[in-house]
């Protein structure tokens, strides 16, 4: 059914998998719903299809097994019914472990699904500002267009939006080797002292860019932090040099066509910072200035940090190390830092152009900007990365709605599930917030009573209540 002057109850723009799915999981309420996509009027660069949910890069939906937290996400999405997982599972080709789809086949049934849908009208039509309509989906994806994304800005304050995403690896806190690390913020209060910065340029012959790039890394430290906020690995000068010259050589992604590569001075791939100078990263996120290794009662020649990326301290982030380098080499690279020779890396780094926004400062419980009654977010532009965690960003966010529309008490998934792990991320106040694939530290830790496990009977335990729960809430609602 098509047409701009059909009645609707909510309008969801961008017909990507998040905007395809709210507007479907809205329509199986009972809603009647306008979804606008500019194909085939337009296209970003990435899109080649005139097709909605087109999958632009990998056919890949990633690890299936319930012990992978997006196999997790995956399965809780099957019990919802979610039409994404179903075109998915009809779709699928041989993958090994992994759920991967014919993209073709895969563009062509969600299309066909929400074409015949009868409370669903679809519109082809740019959306340059945000509509007047309430409640509306803003589901446009990482190329949202300039003018929307400009609109956007206007209202939320541009500091809010970002243009590209520049992401460091998460590794499990289980993996590391806490024997060749140690606990400890700079001169014990998370920030540094102006003061030894300024004394420490006097000493290096570092060109005034260095300078510049010390100083952006500081401010990306938690100022607020407590002391052993951060977790430190130490390098001697050879482990240092080794690991400088292992980023310069190593393989990176090559941008996209569509991108223009404009790093941020504050924000630049690891890789790029040690190409400009063997001791550029010392001066930079690798400065081992306020702190002293309780082994050896010295200061470490270069030091790299990890900070906590949950409140219980499961999984930590490499402060300052997004990067370009290609997954392989990422593991290969990073697995030279000491303590991290085991690293199970929870999520990759990557830098790439996406718009999302600041969502922990903007958006509210039903993912509705604070400052914008009726305007909700779903998907890459509220800041989850990957297909299937657009998809059910896109699911929560109409459920959630969905409730709002009722007058009923918000109802959002469990936090030890997978999908209540979204909202967890999105609602997780950081440094700096980033996007992000769904990780075990997004789903809320298990009780103490469970013991210490190893990690995939760990996950499998979390998986198996994440389950119970999802279908509790579900049976419930």
């Amino acid at each position: 059914m098509n047409g701009a002057e059909s009645q609707h109850d909510v309008v969801v723009v961008g017909g990507g998998l998040a905007g395809c799915e709210a507007a479907y999981q809205l329509a199986q309420r009972g809603l009647r719903v306008r979804l606008v996509e500019m194909k085939p009027h337009k296209r970003t660069p990435a899109q080649t299809s005139d097709r909605l949910a087109e999958l632009v890069c990998s056919n890949s939906l990633r690890g299936a097994a319930l012990s992978n937290a997006v196999g997790l996400l995956k399965e809780e999405l099957r019990r919802v019914g979610s039409l994404a997982l179903r075109c998915a599972d009809e779709t699928s080709v041989p993958a090994g472990g992994a759920l991967a789809v014919d993209r073709e086949r895969f563009a062509e049934a969600m299309t066909r699904e929400i074409e015949a849908h009868p409370r669903i009208t679809v519109e082809h039509r740019e959306v340059t500002e945000i509509p007047a309509e309430r409640p509306v989906i803003l589901a446009t994806g990482p190329l949202t267009s300039d003018a929307l994304a400009a609109s956007l800005a206007a209202a939320v304050g541009a500091e809010h939006l970002a243009y590209y995403d520049a992401i460091a690896p998460i590794v499990s806190a289980d993996s590391i080797d806490w024997s060749r690390v140690w606990k400890q913020s700079r001169y014990g209060k998370g920030g540094a002292v102006r003061g030894d910065r300024a004394a420490q340029r006097e000493q290096t012959a570092q060109p005034e860019r260095a300078a510049q790039l010390e100083d952006a890394a500081e401010r990306r430290d938690d100022a607020e932090a407590g002391d052993e906020a951060y977790v430190n690995c130490p390098f001697d000068e050879a482990q240092y040099k080794a690991f400088v010259q292992a980023l310069v050589a190593s393989d990176k992604v090559e941008a996209r066509a569509f991108e223009e590569v404009r790093y941020f001075e504050g924000c630049l791939p690891c890789e790029v910072m040690a190409a400009r100078g063997e001791q550029t990263l010392a001066f930079g996120p690798m400065k081992p200035v306020g702190l002293t290794d309780p082994r050896t009662g010295r200061r470490p020649y270069a030091v790299l940090q990890l900070r906590p990326e949950d409140e219980a301290a499961t999984a930590y982030n490499l402060v300052g190390f997004q990067t370009r380098m290609k997954y392989a080499e990422q593991l290969r690279v990073f697995r030279m830092v000491p303590g991290l020779e085991e690293a199970e890396f929870l999520r990759m780094g990557s830098v790439h152009r996406n718009t999302f926004v600041d969502a922990p400062a903007l958006l509210g419980p039903a993912m509705e900007l604070r400052a914008m009654p009726g305007v909700h977010l779903a998907g890459q532009i509220s800041g989850v990365e990957g297909y299937v965690e657009s998809a059910a960003a896109g699911f929560v966010c109409a459920i959630l709605l969905a409730q709002q529309l009722r007058n009923e008490p918000l109802r959002p998934p469990p936090p030890t599930t997978a999908l209540g792990g979204i909202l967890t991320h999105l609602g997780r106040k950081q440094p700096t917030y980033q996007p992000s694939n769904i990780t075990w530290a997004h789903i809320a830790p298990l009780d103490p009573a469970h013991g210490k496990l190893r990690k995939r009977a760990r996950y499998e335990v979390m998986a198996e209540r994440a389950l119970r729960d999802l279908d509790a809430w579900w049976a419930a609602g």
